[in-house]
């Protein structure tokens, strides 16, 4: 991996500068999806190179290009050398495709056209409570990427990046070893269930979701030597589940979900699960009070783009307890981890 340049955050700003530089937040976010699509982190791997060398390699139009890596540089994602070269600091680093915990896909992804175009249409959800997606293309976002391939291509990459970052804080922190068969539901393409595999020797796993994309678990599975362990099913979660596990984890589902279609769901493992099983959710939980804390930014940017996405919600604790209750589990635990989500444990009542 190249040197990477040190970055210093600057302090706070007055209140007239930073509210100033929220207004203008969004001029970082599509540099860094021009810098991620062009693969900019990636040919700084072997050292800082100038914008020509950049432009010429990514056939950019090389002052446009400078002007962008300048507005980078303001916000410490590439570094400016003495000699005018650009280089990666740490923050830049994680848009290089292979860096371990590389958010290149999630760039893509949350700062790309389809997103943006969602997020325009904030103000019609905050007037109506409608979802801003469907009220721009007229269907739920779901079956618009079922109709949409490419665009489902970067939403299944960057949900597999998001879970392998999940599944590091959720393996250190939670005992799978009770359990005989885990069900992962609305698992996308397995990065949490392989490692919960890989660090649960004695379990078998089931991977869920829709059948266009589990076909792309294959792969990765068959990989990791877990094909005997790991059997891939394809389905509709309304409908239902695949029945006697021991333990139905839901990584990231519930919050894109209103209640009723929440309940829903959990009803279908609540239906055919082992009398003593358990249910696991992953999830953000909103504080009750919302402060400038980390968790608590996370929680309500996520709140806020599933009411422009999906129609669902990041919930508070007393949220998802109600939740539990009217699906028939007791909410027994909230586990943190070591990252920006918690495990919440239920148990199945009769």
């Amino acid at each position: 991996m190249a040197e990477q340049e040190s970055f210093t955050p600057p302090t706070d700003p007055p209140p007239f500068v930073a509210l100033f530089q929220m207004v203008t937040g969004y001029y970082i976010s599509q540099a860094i999806y021009v810098a991620a699509k062009l693969g900019i982190a990636d040919r700084l791997t072997n050292g800082p190179r100038s914008s020509d060398e950049l432009a010429h390699t990514t056939g950019a139009h090389a002052p446009s290009l400078h002007r962008l890596l300048r507005l980078l540089v303001s916000a410490g994602v590439f570094a400016e050398q003495e000699d005018g070269r650009f280089a990666l600091t740490p923050i830049g680093s994680y848009l290089q495709t292979e860096t371990p915990g590389s958010l290149r896909a999630v760039a893509l992804q949350f700062t790309g056209p389809l997103h943006q175009q969602a997020w325009s249409a904030l103000l019609h959800s905050v007037q109506t409570g409608e979802t801003a997606f469907d009220h721009l293309f007229g269907m739920e976002l779901f079956p618009y990427l079922v109709q949409h391939p490419e665009e489902a291509a970067v939403f299944n990459a960057a949900m597999t990046a998001f879970s392998t970052q999940v599944a590091t804080a959720v393996v250190t922190t939670y005992d799978f070893a009770p359990f005989g068969t885990i069900v992962d539901v609305g698992g996308g393409q397995g990065a949490l269930l392989r490692a919960i595999l890989h660090a649960t020797p004695t379990a078998r796993g089931v991977l869920f979701d829709l059948p266009q994309v589990v076909t792309g678990a294959k792969e990765p599975i068959e990989a990791a030597s877990l094909t005997e362990r790991c059997t891939i099913v394809g389905g509709d979660f309304f409908e239902s589940v695949p029945s006697d596990g021991d333990a139905y984890l839901l990584s990231g589902v519930i919050h894109d979900w209103d209640d009723e279609r929440s309940i829903a769901i959990l009803h279908n493992c609540h239906r055919v699960m082992r009398p003593q099983g358990k249910l696991l959710l992953v999830e953000a939980v909103v504080p009750v009070r919302i402060d400038r804390s980390l968790p608590s930014q996370f929680s309500v940017r996520g709140d806020v783009n599933m009411l422009v996405h999906t129609g669902g919600r990041n919930r508070t604790e007393a949220e998802y307890r109600a939740l539990f209750e009217a699906a028939q589990f007791t909410l027994t635990r909230i586990i943190p981890t070591q990252g920006a989500v918690k495990i919440l444990e239920g148990m199945r009542r009769e």
